[in-house]
């Protein structure tokens, strides 16, 4: 068991418990943001996340599963934050909401009422009405929405809910084109299978819906799968159909280019994809000056 002791504070330092922490994403956004952080708690299972968390962050106190976190054992939490489970709110889910998947949300809750943090911010899809109606009211705060293409080359709209002073933030004007790899990397080359199916008339039906995306000004939001799903993005180079790097992924969710390298190129992709564009989390996070 954590004994409090460990834990010294800094003065004008926090304390953060991070929920489905993935691969640290908040940690990184914390240091771009400037906050100077003296414990990050993290609740996450998967072992690949946690092996790129530990790689970057090694010392962020690593927690196991949100349904075992024992809050006794804390100190003082000053920022709590997570980006519960989307699949069951997402409209490309079962449907289930909150029923399914999703519902663990109320892990985060449970951890909000027990540790009352001065600060909170959680993130999720827009997707299940219903869900997102009875979160907002669980939470006590409406969400604000933000898409990731004002901060970077890629669209991702998610709400966050968060009682951090916040305001939309001035876009950069960032296109897909700035953050490709100047030089294509052999990653990028699709599977002749891949190739085959995208000249079909079901992949170019794909492309006319915009399910999938070829030469977009802005990427559309990056999934965990990559080529690997019907919906992804694609880019022309030199005359060849490609798909999107590991590092390019990164570029697009602003994670430090490299970031994810020390696990599989699909592990990779399923992190960011999964993941929190940093930018803007670190520009929520600036609220806290």
């Amino acid at each position: 068991m954590l004994e409090f002791s460990f834990y010294e504070r800094k003065s004008m330092s926090v304390n953060v418990l991070s929920l489905f922490d993935g691969m640290s994403a908040g940690m990184i956004a914390l240091e771009r943001a400037g906050i100077e952080v003296d414990n990050y708690f993290a609740s996450e299972i998967d072992k690949h996340a946690i092996k790129v968390s530990k790689a970057n962050y090694p010392n962020i106190i690593q927690l196991g599963d949100v349904t075992s976190v024992d809050t006794s054992t804390l100190p003082k939490i000053d920022l709590l934050i997570g980006g519960s489970p989307c699949q069951s709110i997402s409209t490309l889910g079962d449907g289930s909401g909150l029923e399914g998947t999703s519902g663990l949300f109320y892990q985060y809750l449970r951890l909000k009422q027990e540790l009352n943090p001065e600060y909170f911010l959680l993130e999720n899809v827009v997707g299940n009405k219903e869900a997102i109606k009875t979160i907002s009211k669980l939470m006590q705060v409406e969400p604000i929405l933000i898409n990731s293409n004002l901060l970077s080359a890629q669209n991702r709209a998610r709400y966050y809910w968060t009682n951090i002073p916040t305001k939309l933030p001035e876009a950069k004007n960032i296109k897909l084109i700035d953050v490709l790899d100047e030089k294509p990397k052999p990653s990028c080359e699709l599977s002749e299978a891949r190739l085959r199916w995208l000249l079909s008339d079901k992949g170019q039906e794909c492309l006319k819906k915009r399910y999938a995306s070829l030469d977009p000004e802005k990427a559309s939001c990056l999934t965990a799968r990559s080529d690997a799903s019907w919906n992804c993005n694609y880019v022309t180079r030199n005359g060849k159909i490609t798909k999107l790097t590991c590092e390019e992924y990164e570029k697009l969710q602003t994670v430090p280019e490299g970031y994810t390298s020390c696990v599989s190129d699909s592990q990779r992709y399923k992190m960011l994809g999964n993941g929190w564009t940093v930018d803007v989390i670190a520009h929520i996070f600036q609220g806290l000056k």
